[in-house]
């Protein structure tokens, strides 16, 4: 059977998809100084997918009606949204970002391995493996070696960011195997839908009423994070989970953190030490083991000169 691979223009939409994501953490951090988590997750969600409705109307786009699909929407929702943004928001109340960012990482391992057991076309060879290994062993130093002095699993926390590692590396393949058949903005819509009627009452109960009297910078965060890394991200995550399958697709959490870092330089003026510059290279060499062009083109000019 033929493997799933990334092509040229999944690549891009990969490096687009977590440029989107990687700028959505300055968003998130300006929200939350006013807002509760359970508020930031509700405003994310709720207003990405009255955006998204918009756009199925206007085109006039067929929505499902079925109990089996909207089940799938919701399980998609829960794994995707409302289970990892809560366990998130725990586990950054009593971790160093740092830390946080590398088991947000680990998404693509447990993306990789699950799309592996799942499907027989994402199937886990020595190259995807060695790639995966080299893209986290990049974030890892990017990020600080230092952060894994404070690994500890029988920190509630740490188990909590790992528990939203795995939801978002099953969020994958649940997606491919139960809605990989709908159009991206179906798709997007309908989980988005499910994970607002899920987030309210969680909202109601933990925060209280929900306040739109909100600073004009809180607004300005909560409409980049809802409607362009929220409703218009999951339209590309769709689009590659069907070009690239459900392992590869998770692939796009190596890049989020690196992309981060170098916004936060550019944009707060943090620097960029030499552990940044050697992550980067680290995960650059993953990316193109994974990918495996390179690889073989270089393979080729060898047999040539041979």
């Amino acid at each position: 059977m033929q493997q799933k691979t990334i092509s040229p223009a999944a690549w891009g939409q990969l490096l687009l998809l977590a440029t989107i994501w990687g700028a959505s953490f300055l968003a998130i951090q300006t929200a939350v100084q006013e807002v509760g988590p359970f508020t930031s997750v509700f405003h994310r969600t709720v207003w990405a997918a009255l955006l998204l409705w918009v756009v199925v109307l206007a085109l006039r786009l067929k929505m499902p009606r079925d109990v089996a699909t909207w089940g799938a929407f919701m399980v998609q929702g829960g794994l995707n949204n409302v289970v990892p943004f809560t366990l998130l928001a725990f586990g950054t109340k009593h971790l160093e970002t740092g830390l946080v960012s590398i088991f947000n990482a680990s998404t693509a391992v447990f993306g990789v391995l699950i799309a592996a057991i799942v499907f027989a076309d994402e199937r886990l060879s020595a190259r995807k493996a060695a790639g995966v290994a080299l893209g986290f062993l990049g974030v890892v130093v990017a990020m600080g070696l230092s952060n894994l002095q404070e690994l500890d699993l029988r920190s509630l926390a740490q188990l909590a960011c790992v528990a939203a590692a795995f939801c978002y590396g099953s969020a994958g393949s649940w997606a491919r195997a139960r809605l990989g058949h709908l159009e991206p903005r179906v798709a997007a819509t309908g989980m988005l839908t499910a994970s607002s009627l899920m987030m309210l009452p969680l909202t109601l109960l933990f925060e209280g009423p929900i306040s739109f009297d909100l600073m004009p910078q809180t607004w300005a965060a909560i409409a980049y994070y809802s409607i362009v890394a929220t409703g218009g991200a999951f339209l590309l995550y769709y689009s590659i989970l069907a070009k690239a399958g459900a392992g590869n697709l998770m692939l796009v959490t190596l890049l989020v953190a690196p992309i981060a870092i170098v916004i936060g330089a550019v944009v707060l003026g943090e620097a960029l030490h030499p552990r940044h510059y050697a992550g980067f290279a680290l995960l650059a060499l993953g990316l193109a083991v994974l990918d495996g062009r390179v690889l073989s083109l270089l393979g080729s000019r060898r047999r040539n000169r041979i």
